[in-house]
């Protein structure tokens, strides 16, 4: 039996411009996570075991297009693997799907990397980031690459698509508040729609991206610096840009002023917006307050984490 684990992510700066080749910064966020195992069965093929998503087939079962097969289906052909084992994979994850969290992404890494090892060859980090970018376009139609590099490398990214990845230094560790809308938001439908904006005005939306880049920069050094007033300062800047993207919503715009009022340093929508989630930064000594508000103000969740 082999078994493996991968955290979330919550994107800090940066969404939708990313995919358009400009920066973005995200982080993993450990408090939740995919586990995947795979054990020897007595039956013949593969059985996949997922109950979060009231899944219980066989692999030979499932569409071709569905995530878990290109995942598993892609791992086989890395390996030249053409007898499927008899073994089963069982997928457990704490992560809420649909909620800008990298909850596909996250069981893509899990599952690579635990069926690799139960195969005897387990994949480097560049290997398993590759393979869980191909199930990534399952998800989201034309991803940018972000959820998978944060989730297959767990540490801070400082991300641009197609160019190496880059690591950066938290001058001085800042917690982040995340809270849930409670609504499901697919991020293939918000970057479509994006998408569409681009495309009837590329100039218009060509000088919107490149001021969230600026801004991603700005951020990057700010962490850097430890300068935490103006990376409050910074997302608040982002989130009126994904506002006039057309990304936000009532709930999503209700929690940040809910944050804000409530003494966070700066909130903004994070991922692929139209619900999902919002991030403020808090400090540790008001979080219980801040999370009181945003519960009040209809929060359905809330989690903290520390960058570090």
């Amino acid at each position: 039996m082999t078994s493996s684990s991968a955290p979330g992510k919550i994107i800090l700066f940066g969404e939708h411009a990313v995919v358009y080749g400009y920066p973005a910064l995200a982080v993993p966020v450990t408090q939740v996570q995919v586990t995947a195992t795979v054990s020897k069965n007595s039956r013949r093929g593969m059985i996949i075991e997922a109950p979060n998503i009231n899944l219980t087939s066989e692999l030979a079962s499932l569409a071709p297009e569905h995530p878990l097969s290109v995942v598993v289906h892609g791992v086989y052909s890395a390996l030249k693997v053409t007898h499927t084992p008899a073994c089963t994979l069982y997928i457990q994850s704490t992560i809420p799907v649909a909620s800008g969290l990298g909850s596909g992404a996250a069981v893509s890494v899990a599952v690579i990397r635990a069926l690799s090892e139960f195969l005897g060859h387990p994949f480097t980090n560049e290997q398993v980031n590759k393979l869980a970018f191909e199930a990534e376009k399952i998800y989201h139609g034309t991803p940018s690459g972000i959820d998978n590099t944060v989730i297959t490398f767990s540490r801070p990214v400082y991300f641009v698509k197609k160019k190496p990845i880059k690591t950066f230094h938290v001058g001085e560790p800042f917690t982040i508040m995340i809270a849930s809308t409670g609504i499901p938001a697919p991020t293939k439908e918000s970057v479509e729609a994006v998408r569409m904006l681009w495309q009837e005005n590329k100039p218009h939306w060509e000088k919107v991206f490149t001021r969230v880049g600026e801004i991603v920069w700005n951020a990057r050094q700010a962490i850097e610096r430890g300068d935490i007033a103006e990376l409050g300062r910074l997302m608040d800047a982002n989130h009126a840009l994904l506002q006039s993207m057309k990304v936000s919503s009532v709930e999503l715009d209700h929690l940040v002023t809910a944050a804000r009022t409530a003494g966070a340093q700066g909130a903004k929508l994070s991922g692929g917006g139209r619900g999902g989630n919002m991030i403020a930064l808090v400090e540790k000594e008001n979080a219980s307050e801040i999370a009181r508000a945003l519960n009040k103000a209809g929060a359905k969740r809330t989690i903290v984490t520390e960058v570090t």
